[in-house]
């Protein structure tokens, strides 16, 4: 039992990852290509690295057989905007009160959301 949790938990950080280099990618494309406001940016991003995780942590991480993707979907997405709202705060206290450059304030509050989105998911989505 204690093996799979590490295991789940290092699955779910190698997905993070990716989905960080999914986040960072679209964020980098609003915010300094298209120009929107950085936390519009940064929404834009976490939206679709939540979506990339959640299609490999249901094949790998969590190995889901739930039959009824689309609500699981949405469970999903509706812990990642709890963890949406967490990177968001993290991400301003980070960036505005501690000086940390916006980039490095990002990768920061991602890092703090993780424990968020593992821990719900575990225990609510993927049970």
């Amino acid at each position: 039992m204690f093996s799979e949790l590490v295991i789940k938990i290092i699955r779910f950080g190698i997905v993070g990852a990716s989905g960080t280099v999914v986040d960072f990618s679209i964020t980098y494309l609003f915010k300094e290509k298209i120009k929107i406001n950085r936390y519009g940016a940064n929404g834009f991003g976490f939206l679709a690295g939540a979506s990339s995780n959640y299609i490999f942590n249901r094949i790998w991480t969590f190995q889901s057989q739930n039959p009824n993707i689309l609500q699981e979907y949405f469970t999903f997405l509706g812990l990642a905007s709890i963890g949406l709202l967490i990177n968001t705060c993290l991400l301003y206290l980070f960036e505005t009160k501690l000086k940390v450059s916006f980039y490095k304030a990002k990768f920061l509050a991602i890092l703090g959301t993780m424990f968020w989105n593992f821990l719900s998911n575990y225990f609510f989505n993927f049970k």
